[in-house]
């Protein structure tokens, strides 16, 4: 049929194809107006003259136009939407907060859009200018940067429902969703003093995110609290991810004074880590003790098995959802924050050194 000439086709699918090629140009030329003007009468916003309106209502109807609906809809609000933007979907912490938003999100009837930072703060201003351009509901953010923060701020002032989680923003005025990283970041250092360890490796994220500074001041404060010094040599700071990670493990542990124990900040670097010291021939924890902060499938399968500080990460996202709704549906009460306590689960990568 579509290859036909127009001569050649019937009436009834001449119509069906002006139908179907009807744009908003056409109706604004047939109704004598503005392709701005029609555009504004189509789709229900901003100023049109009565007699102008009533004119391109006519020429649509009569050209038989159809607007993009999902497009008016998203424009205008309509669509039970809400954006997530993690710092990074391919960590297991944030794919399965991710999963838990969307469940309890479509358990709300709302659809959900994830798109992630990569723990850039310039991807992650673009995102949300996107995010609110589709006139999304809300937001669920986890930002990039514990500065820089001010795209957040002028969505705030403009009335955008924003949770954060995991990384808490003090000067922004919302709610958030996190754990105590500090806390959990301590216990896990403490633990290891009190099984003897006095050079104990951290291996972070950059400071510049939030979790990374909260929980290398657990790591600073433990040392610190049992008169230990701090010294930077055993300090290594990584990109989240497995190759990073196992690069900087074996910085650490090239050094002519080897530590006896390691902290990793997140489940992504213990991967690294563990991996590193494989190929190096160190052996956990006969040769080095392990604690990494994230529980995950891997600390469970390994032998010995890993000893972490978990979180309740299944809590995370539902909350989160639950709050950012308040918001939708109204709530004007004062920004609300809910800190999660850590759990420190022993198991088999740490050893005990006997001190003289």
């Amino acid at each position: 049929m579509a290859g036909l000439p127009r001569s050649c086709r019937k009436p009834e699918e001449a119509l069906l194809a002006r139908k179907k090629s009807t744009t908003v140009k056409d109706v604004a030329a047939a109704a004598n107006v503005s392709r701005a003007t029609a555009a504004r009468a189509l789709n229900g916003y901003g100023y049109v003259g009565s007699a102008a309106a009533e004119r391109v209502l006519e020429a649509a109807a009569r050209l038989g136009y159809r607007g993009n609906r999902v497009a008016q809809a998203l424009r205008q609000g309509d669509l039970p939407i809400i954006g997530f933007v993690p710092g990074d979907i391919q960590n297991p912490f944030f794919a399965k907060v991710a999963h838990d938003i969307d469940v309890a999100a479509r358990g709300s009837q709302h659809s959900l859009l994830i798109a992630s930072s990569e723990e850039d703060l310039e991807q992650e201003r673009a995102l949300l200018d996107n995010l609110r351009a589709l006139n999304v509901r809300g937001m669920i953010v986890a930002p990039a940067s514990g500065k820089d923060n001010q795209h957040l701020a002028r969505l705030v002032r403009e009335g955008t429902p924003i949770v954060l989680i995991d990384r808490v923003l003090e000067d922004l005025p919302c709610d958030s969703v996190a754990v105590d990283n500090e806390g959990g970041a301590r216990e896990a250092v403490e633990h290891l003093i009190a099984h003897g360890h006095r050079r104990i490796a951290l291996i972070q994220d950059d400071t510049r995110i939030v979790t990374a500074r909260d929980r290398l001041a657990g790591y600073i404060n433990a040392l610190q609290a049992n008169g230990l010094p701090v010294d930077q040599r055993l300090i290594a700071v990584s990109s989240s991810t497995v190759q990073h990670a196992i690069d900087a493990t074996i910085r650490l542990f090239s050094q002519p004074e080897r530590p006896t124990a390691v902290f990793t900040v997140d489940s992504v670097m213990t991967t690294g880590a563990l991996l590193a010291l494989r190929s190096m021939g160190l052996a956990v924890p006969r040769d080095v003790s392990l604690i990494g902060f994230d529980d995950f499938d891997l600390a469970t399968f390994t032998d010995p098995q890993i000893t972490v500080i978990a979180q309740p990460v299944g809590k995370i996202g539902p909350l989160a959802v639950r709050m950012l709704l308040d918001r939708i549906r109204g709530l004007s009460e004062p920004p609300r924050h809910v800190r999660f306590p850590t759990r420190l689960i022993s198991r088999g990568s740490v050893s005990r050194i006997f001190l003289p």
